[in-house]
């Protein structure tokens, strides 16, 4: 019985001894030796200390990159979660582009994946790899061109029943159904990121897998909620410190799951049940279409995917699971609809900010509208409608501005999976207060990359001293300097870069154009008297002032165009 004890008393002892050598070693030791510490940076408070608030911060953040950059160059030491944690801020256009380019090396932390995959599965945004690389090679063909353009027709619709839903609340204000101080002209306050948001993922879910959430009409549908809760009550209103927790000891949510662990589980449930259901239903039609010789003809990505999944050339072990390719339809979800949904928000907050602007790009937009209602158009038609309007100069320009200015992903972070250099272009400055010309700045395995999407769009170093303005003009005579900048759209970060940039860019700007089409020529957009501000809340959200625990919101005064014609 002693012996026993001696041996547990032991091993617990030995057991101790070598965590406590772990930690000290990367907490204390390791960091001393990490070549980052040689990279000037922001002064610390104490030992706890970090930077993540002024850089995370989209309030404070463009401040604080344009302050790093004059103070501690382009390429920049700030510290993470604590004293193991520094972390490369890189603002160097050269760097940013090598980290981007190389996803092997640089790769999402373990800690990211595991929090999307706990929400969404595996899908390109959380896969690393060979198993992201066989994804992407499955899905990039139902993202092609011709496929995206087939999309185009439904996209019109959406915005159609959007904008009759909008012109009916506009007629029930003037009837006196809802009260409002200007009753005649059917002026309507309405929250359009949530009704965005609700359009959208209409969209996502007809172009996803057709299916209909009729989500603009009423928010009922089961498959709906359960995205939607996940997605805004999991993810937004997420205690910080129990979501910390959950991702390093997965197993307190199955011991002990508070509402957020409920309301994820629950939710994941209804999506395997009724869309693993569309998954094979999907399956069985393509298989037996195959049978027939007759090939089914379904448009939808997930049909697509499934087609893409089975075809002749692409080699048994390059294809993914039907699990896999549910995860997937969720990641589009997620990026197709809450993404896309704030870009428009964002965009019609700007034009409502500078009524002018929102004037002259309606002037444009009114230029080519068919005399024939856009309902009663032929797909042909509706696909040639969208031809012009995409060649529309300012158009253009708006939705790259309002993309430039307000990135709905504020930025990213990499982990560097082996030893690196990463190259510079400009002198690099050193904590011991010189500035190097050195070629490159080194990287140990391990050590974290934040790549600041949001400070790379607004660098004045780049896009001159009015880059935090909203300029659509700018993009009519860019500097060389911008037209050099990594990005897979327009010189911008916005979409990403390199392997794991946006595969979904194409469908997101068709959806844009469109319903700035639709709602431009229909309405005029007017601020509130409330204060909107930006947080980055997973992406970078509007919130009313004092108002942060209702969630999203942006409030814009709605006035049908044929009112303002007749008063």
């Amino acid at each position: 019985m002693i012996s026993l004890s001696i041996i547990f008393f032991s091993f617990s002892s030995a057991v101790a001894l070598f965590l406590l050598s772990y930690v000290v070693y990367h907490v204390i030791i390791a960091p001393r030796f990490d070549p980052l510490r040689k990279l000037a940076g922001p002064p610390l408070n104490g030992p706890l200390h970090n930077h993540m608030s002024p850089v995370l911060d989209p309030f404070r953040s463009p401040k604080t990159h344009a302050a790093y950059v004059e103070k501690y160059g382009r390429n920049v030491r700030i510290r993470g979660l604590g004293p193991w944690d520094e972390r490369l801020l890189p603002l160097d256009p050269v760097s940013v582009a090598h980290v981007l380019k190389n996803s092997t090396i640089y790769e999402k932390p373990w800690q990211s994946r595991r929090l999307i995959t706990s929400l969404i599965g595996c899908g390109m945004l959380a896969a690393e790899g060979h198993v992201h690389k066989r994804q992407r090679r499955v899905a990039t063909p139902a993202f092609s061109v011709q496929n995206m353009r087939a999309l185009v027709p439904l996209v019109f619709s959406k915005g159609e029943e959007l904008k009759d839903k909008w012109m009916n609340m506009s007629q029930a204000v003037k009837e006196g159904q809802v009260a409002s101080e200007k009753q005649d002209s059917g002026q309507v306050e309405i929250d359009v990121c949530h009704w965005i948001s609700r359009a959208t993922f209409d969209v996502i879910g007809l172009a996803g897998f057709d299916y209909h959430f009729n989500a603009i009409q009423n928010e009922s549908d089961e498959l709906f909620v359960a995205y939607k809760e996940m997605f805004e009550i999991a993810v937004s209103q997420g205690d910080g410190v129990r979501t910390v927790l959950g991702i390093y000891f997965p197993i307190i949510n199955s011991l002990f799951p508070d509402k957020r662990a409920k309301t994820v589980h629950r939710c994941q449930e209804t999506i395997r049940r009724v869309a693993g259901k569309l998954v094979q239903q999907k399956k069985t039609r393509i298989m037996d279409g195959e049978k027939s010789g007759s090939a089914y003809t379904g448009k939808d990505l997930l049909s697509l995917l499934l087609k893409s999944n089975i075809a002749t050339d692409l080699p048994p072990d390059q294809r993914i699971s039907d699990e896999d390719i549910l995860h997937n339809i969720n990641t589009f979800m997620f990026a197709g609809s809450d993404t896309t949904s704030l870009a428009l928000t964002w965009t019609l907050l700007l034009l409502a900010k500078h009524p002018d602007m929102q004037t002259r790009l309606r002037t444009e937009l009114l230029s080519i509208v068919p005399t024939t209602p856009i309902s009663r158009l032929s797909p042909e038609e509706i696909e040639s409608l969208h031809n012009t309007l995409q060649n529309l100069p300012y158009l253009n320009n708006v939705c790259r501005e309002s993309l430039r200015l307000i990135p709905p992903v504020h930025s990213s972070l990499r982990v560097a999976t082996q030893d690196d250099e990463i190259p510079v272009s400009y002198p690099v400055h050193l904590s011991d207060g010189t500035i190097s010309e050195q070629k490159s700045i080194s990287v140990s395995k391990g050590s974290f990359v934040h790549v600041p999407v949001e400070a790379f769009n607004l660098d004045k170093g780049m896009w001159g001293p009015n880059a935090w303005d909203f300029d659509p003009d700018r993009w009519d005579h860019l500097s060389e300097d911008v037209l050099s900048l990594p990005g897979l759209y327009s010189n911008l970060l916005t979409f990403s870069a390199g392997p794991r940039s946006c595969i979904g860019m194409r469908f997101s700007m068709i959806e844009m154009k469109t319903f700035l089409f639709i709602l431009l020529t229909t309405f005029t957009f007017a601020e509130t008297n409330k204060r909107i501000y930006k947080a980055n809340v997973v992406l970078t959200r509007p919130y009313v002032s004092g108002q942060f625990k209702k969630g999203s919101q942006c409030p814009l005064i709605v006035t049908p165009l044929e009112s303002i014609a007749t008063s």
